[in-house]
């Protein structure tokens, strides 16, 4: 008899193991994403609105609300792919987005560079569009849960290209 066929054996299957806690550690990895970012755009709405705007640019107030919302569902996402047993490659592109969302937040408010975080949120939409196709594989609803996500990115995008075309920024 393997190993596999006992019902405690700790390579069980992820949607055997404890979903409750699984779903707190993934909403505990995007909240330390989010409380990091938060502290690092401390000073984001003066930043912010030190800045030559487009006309479509939200009010810095929005800011907040919405990352709020795209946190929780990033975190939900994450959790509905690991309920079907997600592959290694998924969760990499997972957490390498988490990581340049991160970076971005730093590098555009904390780091006051325009320019680097606009290079940086390239690639965070890269990796997401990628982050989304390895979801689909395994779960639509994992996949479709990150397209709000991806359109706020894209918006996000746009806006930080605006910026640096409004701003003479080195």
């Amino acid at each position: 008899m393997d190993g596999a066929s006992h019902g405690g054996d700790v390579t069980a299957p992820t949607h055997r193991r404890n979903p409750w806690l699984m779903l707190a550690v993934f909403f505990g990895l995007v909240g330390v994403i989010a409380l990091v970012g938060a502290l690092a755009a401390t000073t984001a709405p003066d930043a912010y609105n030190r800045y030559a705007l487009p006309e479509w640019a939200p009010p810095s107030s929005l800011f907040s609300p919405v990352w709020t919302v795209l946190y929780v569902v990033l975190a939900f996402a994450g959790w509905v792919y690991w309920r079907t047993d997600g592959e290694n490659q998924g969760f990499a592109a997972y957490g390498i987005g988490l990581l340049f969302n991160l970076m971005w937040i730093s590098l555009f408010f904390a780091g006051g560079s325009t320019q680097v975080a606009c290079v940086d949120i390239v690639l965070l939409d890269f990796t997401v569009i990628v982050t989304i196709a390895l979801f689909y594989r395994r779960s639509r609803t994992a996949a479709l849960l990150l397209l709000p996500y991806l359109a706020w990115l894209l918006y996000t995008t746009a806006l930080n290209v605006a910026i640096i075309a409004l701003n003479d920024v080195p």
